[in-house]
């Protein structure tokens, strides 16, 4: 998927009224909380099933779990769901998932739970990404930089710093990382979705960050097909300056230092040296 990197024109409104549209005919014998919570947790382990496997025959059985609580003509829906969701992606970067979520005001049904607009998540991004300099300077020394949003919600700031990056022209698909965690897990299937489908690299994980908790851990197809674990680990992309010292004959071993003279005592004689 690149559709961060060939966004097109338009107005993704009427793809986010048509998945709400959706997400109400599916909702007849359900709540529209639990309808949304199903269809975000469909699509992430789909799309976890298609690039990871060490993980899929689990994922696999409870996305058989879930659809199965809905009748046929509900069940045909939710691929409609997730085609429009990626339509309305494919007009750039965007917390398409996040505005639904307040449209539908389930923030009430969710204890509490808002999210920050994104609006204001880009404002934020584009303050601290700037001209762009920064950022270039560290992705030539590294080749990538890192991103760890640790209360993620639906990945609204995350995609914001993605749109942000692309604004001056950097790819973020290439050169940004992300670690994202949340504690509640509609969240993270959110997050996981969209963050998948604008293809960056990241990890989000199921904890509490304060107290240092991961329960589940979902790797993004940009994660895994970018062979972002060796990359991590090493330090540093290929080709980056990083890896050019790295490929720099070491120098030769400086000669060992002379031992330091020590005068030898002069042998007794036990007798007066005669002068003539």
């Amino acid at each position: 998927m690149t559709a961060a990197a060939n966004s097109v024109p338009g107005n993704p409104a009427a793809h986010r009224k048509s998945l709400i549209k959706l997400l109400d005919q599916a909702s007849r014998r359900r709540h529209l909380w639990e309808v949304f919570g199903d269809f975000v947790e469909m699509g992430a382990l789909a799309m976890s099933n298609s690039v990871n496997l060490t993980q899929f025959a689990e994922r696999e059985a409870r996305y058989l779990a879930l659809i199965q609580r809905y009748e046929p003509d509900e069940q045909k829906l939710f691929p409609k769901m997730l085609g429009e969701l990626v339509l309305a992606i494919e007009y750039g970067p965007d917390d398409v998932l996040g505005r639904v979520f307040g449209e539908l005001d389930l923030g009430n049904a969710a204890r509490g739970q808002f999210f920050t607009p994104y609006e204001v998540c880009v404002a934020m991004a584009r303050l601290q990404v700037g001209d762009g300099a920064d950022l270039r300077q560290r992705i030539q020394q590294r080749g990538f930089i890192r991103l760890n949003e640790p209360a993620a919600g639906a990945g609204a700031l995350v995609i914001a710093m993605a749109e942000a990056m692309q604004h001056q022209h950097i790819n973020y698909q290439q050169h940004l990382h992300v670690i994202a965690q949340d504690v509640d897990s509609r969240a993270v299937h959110m997050a996981y979705l969209q963050l998948s489908l604008l293809h960056i690299p990241a990890v989000v994980i199921l904890g509490n960050t304060l107290a240092l908790e991961e329960r589940e851990h979902w790797y993004t197809p940009a994660h895994i097909l970018g062979l972002w674990g060796p990359k991590l680990r090493r330090g540093y992309a290929l080709g980056s300056a990083m890896d050019e010292r790295q490929d720099e004959p070491a120098p030769p071993p400086e000669p060992e230092p002379a031992p330091p003279y020590i005068p030898q005592p002069l042998p007794a004689t036990g007798a007066q040296m005669a002068l003539f």
